[in-house]
């Protein structure tokens, strides 16, 4: 490939192209299936809901000429043709199952997004080299069954099809069961094709460009994760008769380490965060100390040195709360994620997007997880972040003003004609 992408010359303008109502009201039409009586969406992966938001996903893909396949852990490809159809494809997507109490745009405004982009195409008459294509990734949540960002995973390579085809929910029904079940345990292999180009536009799922008063954010990569789960030991007794000196309290040892995770991210900013989320204490009795604490550490960084410097302050605070409070301790890995520099050509199109429309822009980390992680191992990935309503996000009130998502679809669009060419 070129060193950089070819300038986008049907839309060197600065009047953005995208129809943006007509990609509002599709985002609408697609909160219809789950409607939450908040205002949000409830559509887990795989469920009746998800089938129905799948199938109008791919009627309005057909209906705009588009070739859909189904790979076999159910992602979904919408294929316009380009002028050369050994070229790799230049490809967007994001998903559209929810949280339990998600929002109408966390992943779905990435899918509208795209099939607007394909929607203006065709309105324009415009043919690109590179046949173009929009994704629906399955599962990307993970809230019904783990691991997070499934579909993705499988079609990079990261997760193993038949592994993932067997993970249950808490109900005991199987991935590979309920893609049968809901019609979308596709012929297609897997495993990725070629990918040209990948941008994933998103709601930024954080505060900085509401508070910052700019349009669009510029994703230059995504902070690495390293997550665990820690259990603290000690001994539960009445709270009454044993005196404070002789308590070995887990509950007292997890503050300290709560409280370690907190300072620790301060420390390492910026791009550092540090999250306890979960925490149970047993027995859970008012008047015994604290035996046992169970607890989730979730500990993120731009940097690889840096996140590591992070995880092993971290653990040297759990051996001193240990140590002060006679505790036994067991950390075990979750999750590892890598820190990620998004490819300079695709952020370097985003850019210039922005900067053809005159929208104000700034460079941007990506804190969470996306199906753009993934990608990026088969070929050069970028993404594209729009502010959502103080920065609200995986919540029924999630929300993000309309002018705001169509200046980011037609950023998208420049970017991906770029590609294309």
């Amino acid at each position: 490939m070129n060193t950089q992408f070819a300038p986008a010359s049907p839309f060197d303008t600065s009047a953005p192209l995208v129809n943006g109502e007509r990609l509002w009201q599709s985002l609408m039409d697609l909160a219809q299936l789950g409607a939450t009586a908040k205002g949000g969406v409830c559509r887990l992966a795989l469920t009746d809901l998800d089938r129905q938001a799948r199938d109008l996903f791919v009627k309005w893909c057909e209906a705009a000429g588009c070739t859909v396949t189904v790979d076999g852990i159910g992602n979904i490809f919408a294929r316009r043709p380009g002028r050369d159809p050994q070229r790799a494809p230049v490809m967007t997507g994001s998903h559209i199952d929810t949280q339990p109490t998600g929002g109408k745009f966390d992943g779905c405004f990435g899918v509208m997004a795209g099939l607007e982009v394909i929607r203006t195409l065709n309105d324009l008459g415009v043919e690109t080299e590179a046949p173009v294509e929009v994704v629906v990734w399955t599962n990307e949540e993970g809230s019904r069954f783990p691991p997070c960002m499934m579909g993705s995973g499988v079609f990079a390579g990261k997760f193993d099809l038949a592994e993932t085809l067997a993970k249950r929910d808490e109900h005991g029904l199987a991935v590979g069961e309920e893609l049968q079940r809901i019609g979308y345990a596709g012929a297609r292999a897997v495993l990725g094709h070629p990918v040209g180009a990948y941008f994933e536009a998103h709601i930024e799922q954080g505060p900085i460009l509401e508070d910052q008063h700019t349009t669009l954010g510029v994703v230059m990569g995504c902070m690495g994760q390293k997550w665990f789960d820690l259990t603290l030991s000690g001994v539960e007794a009445h709270a009454g008769p044993t005196p404070m000196a002789l308590r070995k309290d887990a509950l007292v040892g997890a503050a300290q380490v709560v409280t370690a995770v907190n300072r620790v991210a301060h420390a390492s900013q910026p791009h550092a965060c540090g999250t306890v989320g979960c925490l149970s204490v047993h027995p859970g009795s008012r008047n015994v100390i604290p035996g046992q604490v169970k607890m989730t550490i979730d500990l993120r960084h731009l940097h690889s040195a840096k996140l590591q410097a992070m995880v092993d302050d971290v653990r040297q605070a759990i051996e001193q709360a240990c140590a002060d409070n006679g505790l036994a301790f067991e950390l075990e890995p979750t999750a590892d994620f890598p820190p990620l520099d998004f490819d300079t050509r695709c952020v370097d199109a985003v850019r210039e997007g922005a900067l053809q429309l005159g929208l104000s822009h700034m460079d941007i980390v990506s804190g969470a997880g996306h199906d753009a992680i993934f990608i990026a191992e088969l070929g050069p990935a970028g993404m594209i972040f729009v502010p959502c309503e103080g920065g609200i996000s995986h919540n029924e009130i999630e929300n993000a003003a309309p002018g705001d998502l169509a200046a980011g679809c037609a950023v998208l669009l420049r970017a991906m004609v770029s590609a294309a060419q």
